[in-house]
């Protein structure tokens, strides 16, 4: 990986595992040897309000949240909340909202969307497997993780197929 710093913003609402799915990223970079730092912005999460996390990684980050215009990847899991957040996303980013909507369209459980988008995501990055391996595990731990690893992999096939 270059010197450069990788801005993800994970958004939608409370429950749909924003959090979660922000925190694996997160991890999964550490385990690659790079420096990352997360915010987060809860709103009324509990009852459903905007939650989105800010994800930066790279060779050295000095500050957690992603300053508009420069999300390398937009991560809706709401596209309200995508309409909301797409200022912060550079004018060449990616935006996940088209696999958001294939997803919903597929009709899979939403319990998997977070892992879906992550392993989308994830085939955009420069980072090695085992690394988002050795995440969803440290993440997951026994909930449920061969169905996440399952639908993670769908995810990364969505991109690379």
């Amino acid at each position: 990986m270059n010197d450069r710093t990788v801005n993800i913003l994970f958004c939608g609402t409370g429950g749909q595992g924003v959090l979660k799915a922000a925190e694996i990223c997160g991890v999964a970079a550490v385990f690659a040897g790079l420096h990352a730092k997360k915010s987060e912005v809860h709103g009324m999460a509990q009852r459903g309000g905007s939650v989105e996390s800010h994800v930066r990684f790279g060779r050295q980050v000095f500050s957690p949240i992603i300053p508009k215009g420069n999300v390398d990847i937009l991560v809706p899991f709401y596209a309200d909340e995508e309409v909301r957040l797409k200022d912060f996303l550079k004018p060449n980013g990616k935006n996940l909202l088209p696999l958001l909507i294939k997803f919903r369209q597929a009709g899979t459980s939403v319990r998997y969307l977070n892992t879906y988008l992550l392993g989308a995501l994830a085939a955009y990055l420069d980072l090695p497997p085992e690394t988002w391996d050795k995440a969803l595990e440290q993440e997951f731990k026994t909930k449920n993780l061969e169905e996440n690893k399952r639908i993670f992999l769908e995810g990364w096939k969505e991109v690379k197929p």
